[in-house]
């Protein structure tokens, strides 16, 4: 069975290509989609290569396409589901390092770091603090999936109460064991001091976090996005950064790179990080394995795991 693997220029080709050819030897690898056509009956992609009808009609035999990230926002669902093309992600490969990004961020802000960090570099040494402690906070989350577990794992040693929205509410034994309480949307967003998103970005999620929604959270609470831009309406985040003292934390933008002049930038009291939430070294290796895994059971005519598309 042919395999086309399309990683993105700025990967590390050579070694990855390594890693890959070690266990599918025959697999081919590109870093360009500027090719004709494509006998290939497997494509494996990343969120960097836009999976269209375009690309989707060079391969007359495919059959199944394997995204190597939690995100498959840049696939045509409708283009494969009209070829009958099967479709996986990898949603649990990050969980791990986008929950201690959350955590990290949230502490970042509770213990006023930014703040503290601008006043010694500029020569002050300030005497007095206000910064506050996670235990006891009321931390929603909104999305329940792999990494919506994994935080409110960690939250559990933090001593968090933490709650969470989904329109599938988990099993009442599983919310036990996390810790975790249900929420509807609107009660989280009043209640919680801290708010971590943890939704894909659909029809249904687009601008899902609005000027109303931003207007039901509590002045100076914490939000973090760590999902799709998308999601988010950034001029109501804006707003409500500089009207309710929002303090923000975003990871992901609605254009990636982001317009530097953007007003989101110059708002006061937030982290910005470059989509990075999920990106360690130990993230990607896995990654890397869980993708050629999953390609492994479809090639032997296995079910291959956490299938978008049947």
């Amino acid at each position: 069975m042919k395999i086309l693997i399309v990683l993105p220029p700025f990967f590390p080709a050579t070694d990855v290509g390594a890693t890959i050819k070690q266990i599918l030897p025959d697999a081919e690898i590109t870093t360009s989609t500027g090719f004709e056509q494509s006998s290939a009956e497997v494509l494996v992609a990343t969120t960097f290569t836009k999976v269209d009808e375009e690309l989707v009609s060079k391969f007359p035999s495919l059959k199944f396409v394997q995204i190597a990230s939690t995100g498959y926002d840049n696939v045509d669902t409708e283009a494969l589901r009209k070829r009958g093309v099967k479709l996986s992600n990898i949603p649990t490969a990050n969980k791990e390092s986008v929950a201690e990004h959350v955590i990290t961020v949230a502490l970042a802000q509770l213990k006023n770091l930014l703040y503290f960090h601008n006043e010694i570099v500029s020569g002050n040494w300030p005497f007095l603090t206000n910064s506050t402690e996670l235990m006891g906070k009321t931390f929603g989350i909104v999305g329940m999936g792999a990494i919506g577990k994994r935080l409110a794992e960690r939250l559990l040693y933090f001593g968090a109460n933490t709650i969470y929205f989904d329109p599938v509410k988990i099993p009442e034994e599983e919310e036990e064991n996390l810790g975790i309480s249900y929420s509807d949307m609107n009660s989280l967003l009043s209640k919680s001091d801290i708010i971590s998103l943890h939704v894909p970005l659909t029809k249904e999620t687009d601008r899902f976090i609005g000027e109303k929604e931003f207007e039901m959270m509590k002045n100076a609470a914490i939000f973090i996005n760590t999902s799709r831009g998308e999601v988010v309406d950034e001029p109501a985040l804006v707003k409500a950064i500089r009207s309710k003292g929002i303090r923000a934390c975003i990871d992901v933008y609605s254009h990636e790179p982001p317009d530097p002049e953007s007003d989101l930038f110059k708002a006061p009291n937030v982290i910005f990080s470059p989509h990075i939430a999920g990106v360690t070294v130990e993230s990607q290796q896995r990654f890397i394995t869980d993708t050629i895994a999953n390609v492994l059971k479809y090639v032997q005519g296995l079910e291959p795991s956490y299938q978008v598309l049947r």
